[in-house]
């Protein structure tokens, strides 16, 4: 119970903290009349709005349109063509092509496809839903992927459940195990196997009792594996989530002689055997945390498929008839996809040259990765949905009601995407919340605020560089729990590049831990929206999520320190200090 006297105080929270917060702040850049305490006066409100949520993010994130030209910080014109730039349009684009693949439902497809072929054991159920979800949020929302696979977990293991239930009241009791169980059990001692068959009228209510706890546990583990799947998905792309666009963007602002040093390959190069490293301790994790380490019941070696698993495999078998065959449009937006995918890859893909520079001259300066994604967007409100027909040009029909009808069809049915289903979809409030931070960095670096924080931070240059990675990715993951994973990278990544520029390593060095780091939001449910959603079905605690989730944050980090330091050193060439990364900070 709060104090009677602040008890006024938390009514008012944030009325308090909206109209307190400039007020408190006001003496800085009263006291200190430079350009470097305007900007700091805007970066710490907005800081602190941003992870109290007072106001919506997006809102906040419009502040430095108003703040900067009227504190003298920054021109209106630079400030608003930070809202647009061409990282903006690479993360527009490719939401634009994830909506076309949820609105045809070409994902669900994909997951399906992916779960049938590899089965319904334990362990492989669980990777199947870890495996099709982290693919998933490689492209679309980790939000969207997780609210589509949700659904597909909890009807699996509800037929488990029913099936069971079945199987146990029609069951005559033999003293034989039931191997109906499997999915749920957990590795048991032999002496308790032995006292289970030969006193089974005496410990009939505690036998029960345990399969249904752990049951509840098997429910825990496979809905957890989908939030933390979506989490660690889309960090292997650069498109995946917020913090991901963030760097490359500020990469561009902070960096423009950086020759596009991080881009769709170079990234995907860095993170994707990231992604699979941690994926694949997360899987270990969770299976030995909620099922145990019996090899044989949870991988099936040896044994065939139950009753229970015979109806988790008919409940997907379902799924997928529902969705019929690929139509038309399914397959057109996968091939577009496939496209985006090539074109990106193949921009500019480093030990050769890439068709931006062959086809087109100058290419590789004017072409950067938003080019193929608006492309492919472009192609997707065009290409028509259904196959085009040619009615009307055979007089011979015999039927002329149905040819007055079919000349009123048109021969271009509607397109793939139309614009109401994009502005329906889009998170608007992501977009802002990048020009925001892109803003706030252009703002920062051009006031010399960047500058005189790097001063602040030369003493660390005794520290060795593994170390100071490690402590930024640790600082992050911890941040990131309590506010969002966009506005976290937003506001640390222009600090980690002051600190690498005044101690003089790699900017990438510290940035790019502390990018992916700002995903891993594994321990609280308000973290991240896919945490939201899994805890709202009610299956898990938050000290179910916080248990689990606070191994995964230290082993994210380990894997991004491992990385770092092995394969990211000689593909960004981090054990030098680049040229460009000295060259434009302090004009």
């Amino acid at each position: 119970m709060a104090p009677t006297c602040l008890q006024p105080l938390l009514r008012y929270r944030s009325f308090a903290i909206l109209f307190l917060t400039p007020l408190l702040l006001l003496p800085l850049p009263l006291v200190v009349p430079a350009k470097e305490a305007r900007c700091a006066y805007i970066i710490i409100i907005m800081a602190v709005y941003w992870c109290t949520e007072v106001i919506p993010l997006s809102v906040t994130s419009l502040m430095p349109v108003v703040f900067f030209p009227l504190l003298g910080v920054q021109t209106s014109k630079k400030v608003c063509l930070q809202y647009l730039n061409s990282t903006v349009m690479l993360f527009f684009g490719g939401l634009i092509v994830a909506i076309s693949v949820e609105q045809w439902n070409l994902h669900k497809r994909i997951a399906l496809r992916v779960l049938l072929i590899l089965g319904v054991k334990p362990a492989l159920l669980m990777l199947g839903f870890m495996l099709v979800t982290a693919f998933l949020s490689m492209w679309i929302s980790n939000t969207a992927t997780t609210a589509m696979m949700v659904p597909i977990v909890q009807a699996v293991l509800d037929e488990l459940n029913i099936t069971e239930h079945e199987l146990t009241t029609v069951e005559p009791a033999t003293g034989q195990t039931n191997t109906a169980i499997e999915l749920e059990e957990k590795s048991k001692s032999g002496s308790t196997a032995v006292s289970g068959v030969s006193n089974e009228q005496v410990t009939d209510d505690p036998k029960s009792s345990e399969e249904t706890k752990r049951r509840k546990s098997i429910c825990k583990g496979m809905t957890l594996c989908v939030c933390y799947a979506a989490s660690i998905g889309g960090t292997a792309t650069l498109t995946g989530t917020g913090p991901n666009v963030v760097l490359k963007g500020q990469m561009n602002q902070l960096y423009p002689d950086s020759n596009d040093i991080v881009d769709f390959a170079s990234w995907f190069a860095f993170s994707f055997p990231n992604m699979v490293l941690m994926l694949t301790l997360a899987w270990l994790w969770l299976q030995c945390s909620f099922m145990g380490l019996n090899i044989k019941k949870n991988w099936g070696c040896g044994t065939q498929k139950t009753d229970k698993e015979k109806a988790a495999y008919s409940v997907l078998k379902a799924e997928m008839k529902k969705l019929g065959p690929m139509s038309y449009a399914e397959i057109n937006v996968l091939l577009l996809f496939i496209l985006l995918v090539l074109l990106w890859f193949s921009r500019n893909p480093g030990f050769i040259k890439g068709w931006a520079s062959i086809l087109f001259k100058g290419g590789e300066k004017y072409i950067t990765d938003s080019v193929p994604a608006m492309f492919v967007a472009l192609l997707l409100f065009v290409l028509p949905a259904h196959k085009p027909k040619c009615i009307g040009w055979n007089t011979s029909t015999s039927d002329s009601e149905e040819t007055e009808e079919d000349k009123k069809k048109q021969f271009f049915s509607p397109p793939l995407l139309e614009w109401n289903v994009v502005q329906r979809k889009m998170p608007w409030n992501i977009v802002l919340l990048l020009g925001g931070g892109f803003a706030l960095a252009d703002a920062s670096a051009n006031s010399g605020l960047s500058a005189w924080i790097g001063r602040q931070m030369t003493p660390l240059g005794s520290i060795p560089p593994w170390a100071i990675a490690s402590v930024i990715s640790f600082i992050t993951a911890v941040c990131t729990e309590c506010t969002s994973n966009t506005a976290t990278a937003t506001l640390f990544l222009p600090v980690f590049s002051s600190l690498a520029e005044s101690i003089r390593i790699h900017p990438l060095y510290v940035m790019l831990p502390g990018t992916l780091s700002a995903s891993f939001a594994f321990m609280l449910p308000v973290a991240t929206p896919p945490n939201a959603i899994v805890f709202s079905y009610g299956h898990i605690r938050v000290l179910d999520m916080v248990k689990s989730g606070l191994v995964l944050n230290i082993i994210g980090v380990c894997c991004v320190s491992l990385a770092i330091n092995t394969w990211g050193r000689p593909m960004f060439q981090l054990d030098t200090f680049p040229a460009w990364a000295n060259s434009t900070r302090n004009q």
